[in-house]
Parts: structure tokens; C-alpha cells; sequence
């Protein structure tokens, strides 16, 4: 567990570096890309690439929303907030979940959950309003990242709703392959004019593999050892991680704002998730 925290906390590190050189489209396009050659010869050892051919426009659907849109708001994002920022905001992922699974799958609501949603938001208000600059460095790059937690949510009631049928593996090599032939066009009209540099390479290159394709065997592995609500506690581990790679690579600075606002993101988490 912990070493899936540092790892998906090591993924917007590497976004700062790779973003401002890349663009955010390209950045996508090239991590998915390779994060989709690396779990695809696991569709084929399992004998289940036909069965993702077989459903393409619901991969394709998987793969655009919540996979492709996401990557790239985080992306965006990364380009005006630090790293501690954006893996702190990502943790409002469960938060969305529950209010997307109370909507969609009628799922019952507790009392915890609403406070905890509530805490959350105060804590997104607390590190948005900590941020210098206008609208455009301040606001824009916070709601990016809300839109793209809200895309992870409902990636996951769309699983649970219409593949009950596939292996979580095939649903992440599917997902990651769909994406990347849906950001094909884009990425490459949008490909930087001027090559990134090594640095930004190795970074994107890194982020594919280890933060995309190993982070997803890792949180599936997790997943059949210790269960679902164990394995979710990783949410309050990445952005742990996220601030220190920040602190440690990037010379970035928490701050007494995204401290406050931290604390109150994870506590809102930790009620969205009791009794669930």
C-alpha cells in the first residue's frame, strides 16, 4: 500500500515537470499510449482481447471520460498549481463517488457522508482561495481538477453498472487503450513545435509505466489481498506522497493554506467513507 501511494503521488511530480513542455494533450496521448502497450500483452495472456474488441464503443466511452478527459485536466492543471495541490485535490475523488453513486445507483446516503462532502469542499475552497493570481491561475486550474475527480467517480459506477463481467485488469488495459486512440488526433495536432526536453521525456515515460500501467496492477493486486475498503485507503497516502516529492524535487513549499485545506479534504474523506 504504501508503495502504490508513493508511486500514484510520484504521477503529479512527474505531470509538473512533463506539462509545461509537452502541452497537456500530448503529455495524455503519450501516457496512455504506453501505458496501454504495457497492460496489453496481459489481455492476450488472459485470452481476453477479443472480448475488449468486442465491446469497443464502451471502451471507447470508458476510455474518453474517465481516462482521457481527467489525465488532461490534471495536466492542465499541473501547468498553475504545485504537485502537493493537485495530489491533494485528487483526493475528492470518493467524495464525488458517493454523491454519484447516491444519483445514479440509488445508493444510500449517511449523515457522515453529507458532512464529509462538505468538509471536502471547504477544504478545496481553503487551497483554491491560497492560490495567487486571477481567475485564470486560480480558479480555472481547481475546477479542472474537480471535473477530472468527478470523471474518476463515475469511471467507477460506470464499471460497477456495465462491466461486472470483466476482469478489473481488462477493464484498465481497455480503458487506457481506449483512451489513447481517442486523444490520437488531438495529441498529435497538438504536439509540442519544440522537442521536449530529456528530462520531460523521462518523466512522461515514467508516469506512463510506473504511475499508469504498474500503479493499476498494483491497486488490482491490492485490491484481491486486502478488499475494497482497505485498498481505498490509498486516497489518504498519495497526496502525502504527492507533498513530499514536491518538497524534496520541486523546492515547493505547503504552506499553512494547503496544510489547513489538506486536513480538511482528508477528514471529509474519511466521513465520506464511513459506513460505506
Amino acid at each position: 500500500m504504501l508503495v502504490l501511494g508513493a508511486v500514484w503521488g510520484a504521477s503529479f511530480l512527474f505531470m509538473r515537470i512533463a506539462a509545461p513542455e509537452f502541452g497537456p494533450l500530448a503529455l495524455v496521448l503519450v501516457r496512455t499510449g504506453v501505458a496501454a502497450l504495457c497492460l496489453i500483452p496481459f489481455l492476450f495472456y488472459k485470452g481476453e482481447f477479443k472480448q475488449v474488441l468486442g465491446s469497443t464503443l464502451v471502451f471507447l466511452w470508458l476510455g474518453a471520460i474517465t481516462v482521457a478527459l481527467p489525465f488532461t485536466l490534471f495536466s492542465y492543471a499541473s501547468l498553475y498549481l504545485n504537485a502537493g495541490s493537485t495530489s491533494l485535490l485528487n483526493a475528492t475523488t470518493p467524495m464525488f463517488g458517493a454523491l454519484i453513486a447516491w444519483l445514479w445507483l440509488k445508493e444510500p446516503i449517511t449523515r457522515y457522508t453529507v458532512v464529509g462532502v462538505l468538509l471536502g469542499f471547504a477544504g478545496v475552497f481553503v487551497i483554491s482561495a491560497s492560490k495567487k493570481g486571477g481567475f485564470a491561475f486560480r480558479v480555472l486550474p481547481v475546477l479542472a481538477t474537480l471535473l477530472a475527480t468527478a470523471c474518476y467517480a463515475y469511471g467507477s459506477c460506470f464499471a460497477r453498472k456495465f462491466f461486472s463481467g470483466f476482469r478489473a485488469a481488462t477493464i484498465a488495459a481497455g480503458g487506457q487503450l481506449g483512451a489513447a486512440l481517442c486523444l490520437l488526433p488531438f495529441g498529435l495536432y497538438y504536439w509540442p513545435q519544440q522537442n521536449p526536453s530529456a528530462l520531460a521525456w523521462l518523466s512522461t515515460i515514467l508516469l506512463a509505466v510506473f504511475c499508469t500501467a504498474l500503479a493499476l496492477i498494483l491497486f488490482f493486486h491490492l485490491l484481491k489481498k486486502v478488499g475494497v475498503s482497505r485498498a481505498i485507503s490509498v486516497t489518504y497516502l498519495t497526496p502525502v506522497f504527492g507533498i513530499l516529492w514536491g518538497v524534496v524535487f520541486l523546492s515547493e513549499s505547503p504552506g499553512l493554506s494547503l496544510i489547513i485545506g489538506g486536513v480538511l479534504v482528508l477528514f471529509g474523506v474519511t466521513l465520506t467513507n464511513l459506513n460505506r
